[in-house]
């Protein structure tokens, strides 16, 4: 956890995809911090259990058009944290459709994408951070995803686009994509990966996991967005992974 002296208490933090998996982690571990946090997801019945703790909620389709406008009208964050989107098939190539293939384009980079231009044409408070939670898939790759892949390698040259455009109006936003490395089998897009993975390759679920080795938590990608929100890095528009060996960037 931040030091007293580095934290994020009482700021407003938004969180886009806050229903479920590492965004609903993130909520906890921000509320935990004394933020005062803003819990976004599309479907209500995901956010009762944040509300009923006091949390501010609001259900809304974050790749709307209006999303930004609507979130930001609410409040203006002094720290964003893009999570979440569409799941993703887990199919080859030759037995997907178009639509199946740009899923994850159509919602996960069309979100990012809306929320970054925001953050720019509102703008943001000097010294408010962006952070886009990303996927190790947008390194490497992931074959039976469709589009998946690309489009999480799409945000995070959202993120850096994004800060040489801060940077070149002197608006003093920071933009950070996290790649968590591995897949996590915890949330409800891992599970899927890692059946859909196993189902590929011919081997029981529990083969898979024990081949990929050691993988960072839900938690741990929580706490890397508490440590760059508190504490943005110097490098303009940052890429850093998130594994078991904690925070590093991205090579």
């Amino acid at each position: 956890m931040s030091s007293e002296n580095e934290s994020l208490r009482g700021k407003r933090v938004v969180v886009l995809g806050a229903s479920r998996g590492v965004g609903r982690e993130i909520v906890d571990r921000a509320s935990a911090e004394g933020s005062r946090v803003l819990a976004v997801a599309r479907v209500k019945r995901g956010l009762v259990g944040l509300t009923k703790r006091g949390i501010d909620t609001l259900a809304l389709d974050a790749a709307s058009e209006s999303a930004p406008s609507k979130v930001f009208k609410n409040t203006r964050p002094d720290v964003l944290v893009i999570c979440g989107g569409a799941m993703p098939p887990t199919l080859p190539i030759s037995e997907l459709n178009w639509d199946q293939f740009a899923v994850n384009w159509e919602v996960d980079t069309k979100m990012a994408f809306l929320f970054c231009r925001e953050a720019l044409r509102a703008p943001l408070a000097p010294g408010s951070v962006v952070v886009i939670i990303s996927s190790g898939a947008g390194l490497g790759g992931s074959p039976i995803s469709g589009g998946y892949a690309g489009a999480k390698r799409m945000q995070m040259f959202l993120a850096k686009y994004c800060q040489a455009e801060s940077d070149r109006l002197e608006l003093g936003i920071h933009f950070v994509t996290l790649v968590p490395s591995r897949v996590m089998p915890e949330t409800e897009l891992g599970k899927a990966a890692v059946n859909g993975y196993a189902r590929y390759l011919g081997v029981p679920p529990e083969k898979f996991l024990e081949n990929m080795g050691p993988r960072q938590k839900p938690a741990d990608v929580a706490q890397a967005v508490l440590d760059v929100a508190v504490k943005p890095p110097v490098e303009a528009g940052s890429i850093f992974t998130v594994s078991a060996d904690g925070l590093a960037p991205a090579t």
